[in-house]
């Protein structure tokens, strides 16, 4: 048996976690911590959140809970038998262990057990099916410790009945494998078989649930081979993916963007030939309109908008940026470089701040033009001797420049 005592897992004992579990030692209800939280501490990592499972039922909770004064927050959980508490500034949400009854491929009908076994079973990937103790002690049913040390991913039990009840798995072995596994192509062939009978089943998942798993999968390892993957396992065509999708423009990204910290759209847009592409992916997944607006400013722009040659290599996305005049362009010209792989261009643009364009149609009524068209004529020429300068004519310089025209 193994025991943690980890800083990360000592860390967890706040003052709010040390009343809970006296509540429930009280009334001898077993408490333990379940799923990614119990995979992050045993590979040394503070999780972000923290859930628990437990063999008292949500009635049981409830009662215990409403004794003893606790607030219970009502986050709709119940009926999947999860009740949330908040002790000391801090919530906790508690699980009754479960086994499905009835799944169809999104949701599942639930019953309550008090067998963690039953309940580590119905759990996605060996990894995430394991239960740490209060004490340390670590409860592993499928030998999910084993595969975390040896960085392998794999379904609880048999593949095909764990994706069966819930198809989004699919995207979850995918997501998993890029954040565990050491190298890519490290797959059991009966999983890899087992994904491409099922794909089709991703069909009836929701867009949203799709662009949350896929976001993860193209921020994390190995995303040239999963996405390669994707399209060998026929999955692509039901999450929104381009059937005919640039898999060598994909790889030549993915290499280019490694340290850059790209938005997931970044990524992704690399595989698209077209706009259209951008909104059908729109159509499936529902992406955000930020995110389709970034897709289609790419797929626009990364062929011709390039750094100049010469002394000045940013001045073609400067020059963009202040013609479009929006404050949005900044963010879409660095993901660009991000795509195109400029790392230097990359830093040099971060620090540069949009200059503001130094004359105002006031400075030019004090000269004595007074018909607003002249001077929205006047401003275009002057803007456009600023361009030509780098912008590095101040107010002066510009004025006397007028003089002149």
């Amino acid at each position: 048996a193994m025991r943690l005592q980890s800083p990360q897992f000592q860390a967890l004992f706040t003052p709010g976690l040390r009343s809970v579990a006296e509540l429930f030692e009280k009334k001898n209800y077993e408490l333990r911590i379940a799923g990614g939280a119990v995979r992050d501490l045993l590979s040394g990592m503070t999780p972000q959140d923290v859930d628990f499972a437990t063999t008292a039922t949500p009635a049981e909770m409830k009662e215990m809970f409403t004794s003893a004064g606790v607030r219970l927050i009502n986050n709709k959980g119940e009926k999947h038998g999860t009740i949330t508490a908040r002790l000391h500034e801090q919530n906790f949400e508690i699980t009754t262990l479960r086994i499905d009854v009835v799944t169809d491929g999104r949701h599942a009908e639930v019953e309550f057990t008090t067998d963690w076994e039953k309940d580590a079973e119905r759990r996605d990937l060996t990894v995430n099916s394991m239960f740490l103790g209060l004490d340390g002690m670590l409860y592993d049913f499928f030998n999910g410790y084993e595969d975390l040390k040896n960085k392998k991913i794999r379904f609880v039990g048999k593949a095909s009945e764990r994706i069966q009840e819930d198809y989004l798995r699919i995207l979850r072995y995918f997501r998993f494998y890029g954040r565990i596994a050491e190298k890519p192509g490290d797959h059991e062939p009966t999983t890899l078989q087992a994904i491409k009978e099922n794909a089709k089943g991703l069909a009836g998942i929701s867009g949203e649930r799709i662009w949350v798993e896929l976001k993860k999968i193209l921020l994390g390892n190995h995303v040239n081979h999963l996405v390669r993957l994707m399209y060998e396992l026929d999955i692509a065509q039901y999450i929104g993916l381009p059937l005919d999708g640039n898999l060598e423009e994909f790889a030549r990204v993915t290499k280019n963007i490694h340290n850059l910290c790209p938005k997931p759209m970044t990524v992704l847009t690399s595989l698209f030939k077209a706009k259209d592409d951008v909104t059908n992916l729109d159509l499936r997944l529902k992406i955000s309109k930020e995110e389709k607006n970034l897709g289609l400013f790419l797929v626009k722009h990364r062929q011709e908008l390039t750094k100049a040659m010469g002394p000045e290599p940013l001045r073609p996305y400067q020059d963009f940026i202040m013609d479009s005049r929006e404050a949005s362009t900044n963010s879409k010209i660095c993901e660009l470089l991000k795509y195109q792989g400029e790392e230097h261009l990359l830093r040099e643009m971060q620090e540069w701040t949009v200059p503001s364009f130094p004359v105002s149609g006031h400075d030019l009524r004090k000269m004595g033009v007074s018909s607003g068209k002249e001077i929205g004529a006047a401003l275009q020429q002057l803007r456009d001797e600023w361009k030509k300068s780098g912008y590095h004519m101040d107010k002066e310089e510009l004025l006397s420049c007028l003089k002149k025209l």
